[in-house]
């Protein structure tokens, strides 16, 4: 059959009146302009009702609700916000109450320790990667892997041995390590590593047995961290891969010992959005039970922008 250009007949075609539809933009949900000395509050209130400044709205507010009704709030930093320099947002957070623990990764760590003993971090790869000098400044090899091995051989996780190290020697930078003002404020800290991920791993002081057994202590800490999110908050900022399946697994624990996380809220940080933040922290742990949220962004702009908002609410 052989179709023929025929217009289609419109005379027959079925209309409503507008008021009656349901529609999900509305004017009462639209951004109003900032006014000159409204501050950070002001800009809250300013932004519209949808997507992403819907999200952050709920963040905020999420985050606010956990500490003022004295709930978890656990934090998962990637190696970018420490690298970016918002340490110091950090530790203003962590001496306000909003931060109950941290969770990071192996790199967290190392650029936090460089930052604490000499004030700078994160060398150019492309630039010692050829004369095979990448990764082997001393003192960061030799010094935090005797710190982890001493400590872990004392009974503690990697974060723990770590905080105690900054705690006891107080290096000139201490001040801007979120891991000396982690064990200042005793709040915990705990370490996920992957072996061979990270520089300290490349010197011969590193310890496979010290860094598997500190990881693994680390993690059933945070296990417990987890277990205690009931109506709490969790927020992965800038880990792609290890802290999301870290955290999946120690959901995963929580509820096979019956640990109620209803009402838990997730969230994602990040420049872009990868399959297992979106999957293992912002849609599966939190499935019927909590809500989670994506917001895309630059570290160095987001993170201050959350910490303004919580300061100011």
């Amino acid at each position: 059959m052989k179709f023929q250009y025929e217009d289609f007949d419109l005379s027959g075609v079925r209309t409503y009146p507008l008021a009656s539809r349901s529609s999900k933009a509305n004017a009462a949900d639209f951004a109003t302009p900032y006014e000159p000395g409204g501050g950070m509050r002001g800009w809250l209130a300013s932004l519209p009702r949808f997507l992403g400044a819907a999200d952050f709205k709920a963040v905020v507010e999420a985050i606010a609700a956990a500490r003022a009704g004295d709930r978890g709030i656990l934090w998962g930093l990637g190696a970018h916000v420490i690298k970016t320099g918002l340490g110091p947002v950090i530790i203003d957070l962590m001496q306000r109450g909003y931060v109950s623990a941290l969770a990071v990764n192996g790199a967290v760590v190392i650029h936090d320790f460089e930052l604490a003993l000499s004030g700078a971090t994160s060398e150019e790869v492309d630039e010692a990667l050829g004369p095979g000098r990448f990764g082997m400044a001393d003192e960061t090899g030799r010094l935090l892997n005797a710190a982890i091995n001493d400590g872990v051989a004392r009974g503690l996780g990697i974060g723990g041995a770590v905080a105690a190290w900054l705690a006891r020697e107080a290096p000139a930078h201490q001040a801007i390590s979120v891991l000396a003002a982690a064990a200042r404020l005793e709040i915990p800290v705990t370490v996920h590593v992957a072996i061979g991920t990270d520089i300290v791993h490349m010197h011969p002081a590193a310890s496979g047995a010290a860094l598997g057994e500190g990881s693994l202590r680390d993690f059933r800490f945070f296990v417990s961290n987890v277990g205690r999110l009931q109506a709490g908050v969790f927020l992965n900022c800038g880990s792609a891969v290890i802290l999301p399946e870290v955290f999946l697994k120690a959901v995963a624990l929580a509820r096979n010992r019956g640990l109620a996380l209803d009402g838990l809220t997730t969230v994602n940080m990040d420049f872009v959005r990868h399959y297992r933040p979106q999957t293992n922290v912002v849609s599966r742990p939190v499935a019927g039970i909590g809500r989670g949220f994506s917001l895309v962004g630059h570290h160095e702009i987001m993170i201050p922008l959350l910490a303004a908002a919580l300061i100011e609410t």
